[in-house]
C-alpha cells in the first residue's frame, strides 16, 4: 500500500484525538499535533482512561496515580498547543467497546464537532505487538462506532439530545498505529516538541535522553518507510473517509 506525504490544505480546522491512556497521544501523534496547532487547527483530546494501571514501579494508590497522570497529560498537551482535554476515567486495562463507552465518546464528538478524528487502530498488529494493547484496540473500535453511526444519528443515545448535543458527522478519520498506513506527516520540525511533551510523563517514560533517542529512531524509520527525505521524521496513519 502506497504511503503519501500529507500537506495541510485547510480542509479541516477542528480535530479530536481519542486515545486510551495518558501519553498515548504523545507517543503516537505528538509531532502531528504540533504540526496542526502550528497551522491554527483547534485540537481537543479525549482520554478514555487516566492510566491508573500505568506501567511504572510506584506503589501509590490508583486514585493518586490517575490524578498524577492527568496532571502530566495536561502539561504535555500544553507543550503541543492543546488545552481542551476530556478524561472519561474508565478503568485502565479494562476498556471494552461497549455501548456505554460509545455513548461517552459520541458525547465528546458532539460537543467538539471535529472535522477530523485521530484515534488508535482496532486491528492487531502482529509485527508490533506493543501497539496492540487491548485498551488501544477497544478505544479505536469504540471510537469508530461512535463516529458511525452514533454521533451522527439523532436516534442513537437520545439522552445526548436532552443535553443539548446535536448530531454531528465526522467526515474523516486518521488511524494511528495501523498496520496499513496511507499517509505520513513530516514531523521533522516538530519532533523536538513531541519529545518535550513526552518528558512531561515523568512517571512513565524514564530516562529522557534514552527516550529522545528511541523516538527519533522510530520516527526516522517511519519517514524512511514513507519515502521522505533522509534524516526526516514522520508519523503514519490510515485515512478513513466516512461517507
Amino acid at each position: 500500500m502506497t504511503i503519501t506525504r500529507y500537506r495541510y490544505d485547510e480542509s479541516f480546522s477542528s480535530v479530536l484525538v481519542v486515545v486510551a491512556h495518558p501519553d498515548d497521544v504523545d507517543f503516537g501523534s505528538g509531532g502531528t499535533i504540533a504540526y496542526l496547532t502550528d497551522r491554527g487547527v483547534r485540537v481537543a483530546y479525549c482520554l478514555v482512561t487516566s492510566g491508573d494501571a500505568g506501567g511504572d514501579d510506584s506503589t501509590i494508590p490508583r486514585e493518586e496515580r490517575s490524578a498524577l497522570r492527568e496532571v502530566e497529560q495536561t502539561a504535555a498537551a500544553k507543550v503541543l498547543g492543546v488545552t481542551d482535554l476530556t478524561f472519561l476515567r474508565w478503568p485502565d486495562g479494562r476498556v471494552e467497546p461497549s455501548l456505554t463507552l460509545r455513548r461517552d465518546i459520541a458525547r465528546v464528538i458532539r460537543r467538539v464537532r471535529p472535522d477530523l478524528v485521530i484515534t488508535q487502530s482496532p486491528e492487531r498488529n502482529y509485527a508490533r505487538i506493543r501497539a496492540s494493547h487491548p485498551d488501544h484496540m477497544a478505544t479505536g473500535e469504540a471510537t469508530l462506532r461512535a463516529i458511525y453511526p452514533d454521533a451522527r444519528n439523532p436516534h442513537a443515545f437520545s439522552e445526548l439530545l436532552g443535553e443539548g448535543l446535536e448530531p454531528h458527522v465526522v467526515p474523516l478519520v486518521w488511524i494511528a498505529g495501523s498496520p496499513t498506513p496511507t499517509i505520513a506527516i513530516d514531523t521533522t520540525k516538530t519532533v523536538a516538541r513531541k519529545v518535550e511533551a513526552l518528558a512531561c510523563h515523568a512517571s512513565q517514560v524514564g530516562d529522557a535522553a534514552a527516550l529522545a533517542e528511541r523516538i527519533r529512531a522510530n520516527d526516522t524509520a517511519n519517514a524512511e518507510r514513507a519515502g521522505l527525505k533522509k534524516d526526516h521524521t514522520g508519523e503514519l496513519y490510515r485515512v478513513v473517509a466516512t461517507d
